[in-house]
C-alpha cells in the first residue's frame, strides 16, 4: 500500500480557492483565539477580552470574505485548509502554547497575524492576474488591521496597571509551577547525591563503580521526587497549577542535579573525574543560590551561605566515610 501525501501550490490555486483558503484560515484564528480567551479568562480576565475582541473581528473579516465569495462564485464554498497547501504559514497547536504563560500567548497572536500579513504580501507580488492581487492585498491589508486592531482592544482593556497586575500574576504562577518545584528537585539532587556519590568514590577509587550508583542514585531520587511532587498537591486549593507540570519540573531537575557530578566519573583517571565532579558541585551549588536570589527573591548572601555552606558538609560527610 503506498501512501502519497500530495499539497496543493498555491500559485496553481484559483480565485476562488484562494477565497476559501482565506475563509477557513479566519475561522481558525477566530477558534484560536477563543480558545486563548477561555485559557486565560479565570487568572486575566483583562486578557481574555482582549483575544474576545480579537476573534470578533477574525468573524467580521470572515463575514466579509464569505459576502465576497457568493457575489462572485456562488453559496459552495470549496473545502481548501492552509494544511492543504505547500508553504502555507502554519499555525502551532493550541495546546503547545496555551500552558506557556500570558506573555508567550500574546506574542503567539501577534506573530500569527504578521504571518498572515507577510504570506499575503508575498503571494500579491508573484500574482500576474489583477483581480487575484488586489484580492491578496485587501487580504494583506486586512492582517495588518487586525494587527491595530488588537493594540487598541488592548488599550481599551488593558491599562499599565492592569497589565502590569496581570504580569505580576503570570510571574507567580510561573515561579510556583516551575521554579519552586524545580528548584526543590535541583537542591535534593545535587545536595542529597553528593555523599552517597563522594562516599563511593573514595571507598573505591572506582570511577565507573561511582558513576553507576550516581547514575542510580539520580534517576532513582528524580522518580521519587516527581512522583511525591505530583502526589502532594493537586493544585486546586494552593493555586501552584498543574501536579504533572510541577512532578515533571521537580523530576527531571533532581536527576540532572544528580548526574551533573556524576557523569564526571566516566573518566577512567580517579583524580581527574573527582576535580572535574567538585568544579560541577561548586558550579550547582551557586547557581542555586542565584536561582533563589532571582526568582525567590532570596538576599544572595543568605542564599549562597545556606546552599553552599550545606553542600560542603553534605561532600565532606561523603569524603570521610568513603575515606574511613
Amino acid at each position: 500500500m503506498r501512501f502519497i501525501t500530495q499539497r496543493r501550490r498555491f500559485t496553481d490555486l484559483s480565485e476562488q480557492e484562494v477565497l476559501a483558503l482565506a475563509i477557513s484560515s479566519e475561522e481558525d484564528d477566530a477558534r484560536i483565539y477563543r480558545m486563548y480567551a477561555e485559557r486565560l479568562r479565570p487568572d486575566f480576565p483583562d486578557s481574555a477580552r482582549v483575544f474576545d475582541g480579537m476573534a470578533a473581528e477574525e468573524d467580521e473579516h470572515r463575514h466579509r470574505l464569505i459576502e465576497m465569495h457568493r457575489r462572485r462564485f456562488g453559496e459552495v464554498i470549496p473545502l481548501i485548509r492552509r494544511e492543504h497547501v505547500a508553504g502555507y504559514y502554519a499555525r502551532r497547536p493550541v495546546w503547545l502554547v496555551e500552558n506557556l504563560g500570558l506573555e508567550r500567548i500574546r506574542e503567539e497572536a501577534a506573530a500569527m497575524e504578521r504571518d498572515a500579513e507577510r504570506f499575503y504580501l508575498a503571494a500579491a507580488k508573484r500574482s500576474s492576474d489583477a483581480d487575484t492581487r488586489k484580492l491578496l492585498g485587501d487580504l494583506a491589508a486586512a492582517e495588518a488591521g487586525h494587527q491595530d486592531s488588537a493594540e487598541e482592544l488592548q488599550a481599551a482593556h488593558l491599562d499599565e496597571d492592569t497589565k502590569a497586575q496581570e504580569n505580576r500574576s503570570a510571574h507567580r504562577q510561573f515561579v510556583l509551577t516551575w521554579v519552586q518545584p524545580g528548584l526543590a528537585g535541583l537542591m535534593d539532587g545535587s545536595v542529597s547525591t553528593l555523599a552517597p556519590i563522594f562516599a563511593v568514590a573514595f571507598a573505591t577509587h572506582d570511577t565507573w563503580t561511582t558513576f553507576l550508583v550516581g547514575l542510580a542514585a539520580s534517576v532513582g531520587a528524580g522518580i521519587s521526587m516527581g512522583f511525591t511532587e505530583a502526589a502532594s498537591d493537586d493544585g486546586q486549593l494552593s493555586g501552584r497549577g498543574s501536579p504533572i507540570k510541577r512532578g515533571v519540573a521537580s523530576g527531571v531537575m533532581t536527576t540532572v542535579g544528580g548526574l551533573g557530578h556524576a557523569l564526571p566519573y566516566l573518566i577512567p583517571d580517579f583524580w581527574t573525574a573527582t576535580t572535574i565532579a567538585f568544579v560541577v558541585v561548586f558550579i550547582e551549588l551557586w547557581a542555586i543560590a542565584w536561582i533563589q536570589n532571582k526568582f525567590m527573591e532570596t538576599p544572595m548572601l543568605r542564599a549562597a551561605f545556606q546552599v553552599v555552606l550545606g553542600g560542603a558538609l553534605v561532600f565532606a560527610a561523603g569524603v570521610l566515610i568513603g575515606s574511613g
